[in-house]
């Protein structure tokens, strides 16, 4: 079946913070197609990263998309900023947002394509309503809050539902996978319907970054051809 490219989103959590600028040249070079930058607010998931800053300082260096996910209690107080620090994507929790359409409609009102984002526990019901309006469906395979976890299998079938969703509604959002994605699972990943690969360990604890976008290219090629006919183009 042939859909989209995949792309693979490097995610910062895992890169090297005292080098961070030379860390995401490293994966811009490697062929990284967006950066994935997890901001944690130490309340909605038990670990705290990144504010508005350090995405400014990002986007002064890169000229990859920036793929912010906001793992946050109150995400609605800090879009005007991260969508003035240079946000490409902001992605929110279903979890988080008791008005999810007005915290989409605040996104998309400051130029910024706007994701939501499930829980591996959480239904997909919850986004049923919203993913006509959505830009992005961030599907996480591990429970967030810390980088290098077990990718959790069961989550397969949930992409595979989320995949008949955005098709069935028509809607336009890219699916992304977050969690314990490396090159060994790719092809499954890729198989139930994503479009979007995050990984943040399995690229970042490679000595050749460049090498395992590559290796995740190739088992995305051999997965599924007409989608990973582009990028192994690139």
């Amino acid at each position: 079946m042939t859909r989209r490219s995949v792309l693979i989103a490097p995610s910062i959590l895992s890169a090297d913070f005292a080098r961070l600028a030379e860390e995401v040249a490293r994966v811009e070079a490697g062929g990284a197609d967006l950066l994935h930058i997890d901001v944690m607010d130490g309340h909605f998931v038990p670990n705290l990263t990144v504010g508005p800053p350090i995405v400014e300082a990002l986007r002064k260096v890169t000229k990859l998309p920036l793929d912010v996910h906001l793992m946050m209690t109150n995400p609605d107080s800090l879009i005007p900023e991260f969508a003035e620090a240079g946000a490409d994507y902001l992605t929110v929790h279903v979890e988080t947002c008791p008005h999810l359409h007005r915290t989409i409609q605040s996104i998309k009102e400051r130029g910024v394509k706007a994701g939501v984002t499930l829980n591996p526990a959480t239904s997909l019901s919850s986004v049923e309503e919203i993913i006509p309006d959505a830009d992005l469906l961030l599907v996480m395979s591990v429970n967030p809050g810390f980088g290098g976890q077990h990718f959790i299998a069961s989550v397969l079938e949930k992409v595979s539902r989320a995949r008949q969703l955005i098709d069935r509604t028509g809607s336009r959002a890219a699916l992304e996978v977050d969690g314990g994605v490396k090159v060994e699972n790719a092809a499954r990943i890729i198989q139930a319907g994503a479009d979007i690969l995050v990984s943040g360990s399995a690229i970042f604890s490679s000595s050749d970054y460049g090498a395992t976008i590559k290796a995740m290219r190739q088992a995305v090629r051999k997965a599924m051809p007409g989608a990973g006919a582009a990028a192994a183009r690139r």
